[in-house]
């Protein structure tokens, strides 16, 4: 499933990627681009504009702006599974691909590159993932989303 996100959710969008879904994003633009979009791609179109929801067969209108309480209520709609993954680029959406450690020497900040041992790059913007500090934050925030799920 393809989801695209309007200018008003972007850090959804964001989110929804690191838990490995498709998701593209309408900057600022016309509601009526936004609904050609969608159209021709085929996407689910999640939008915080109910009039613009009201106006696209099979969109979701986000009645929060609370980013976890977005998220629950797409991962409901949608029965998607709270489990974070390496599988997109959180900023360019382009699938993520395993890189073998020894090709991030001198790409990624040379502690990070002692302490981790997997690493993901995007080959459409270049960006290199590990999972980081971060990680189990994120991992706590996502098995408290699943516990409201």
């Amino acid at each position: 499933m393809r989801f695209l996100c309007d200018h008003m959710l972007g850090t959804l969008g964001k989110w929804l990627r690191f838990l490995g879904n498709d998701v593209a994003y309408a900057g600022p633009g016309g509601d009526n681009d936004v609904k050609s979009l969608v159209e021709k791609e085929g996407s689910v179109l999640l939008t915080r504009d109910r009039e613009l929801a009201g106006r696209v067969a099979g969109s979701l209108c986000v009645t929060s702006d609370d980013l976890d309480l977005q998220l629950v209520q797409v991962l409901r709609a949608f029965h998607l599974p709270a489990e974070l993954s390496m599988a997109r680029c959180s900023v360019c959406n382009a699938p993520l691909v395993t890189v073998p450690k020894d090709h991030v020497r001198g790409k990624v900040p040379e502690g990070v590159f002692d302490r981790q041992a997997e690493f993901w790059r995007c080959d459409a913007c270049g960006r290199f993932y590990w999972q980081g500090t971060h990680w189990a934050s994120m991992t706590e925030r996502i098995k408290e989303l699943a516990a409201r799920l």
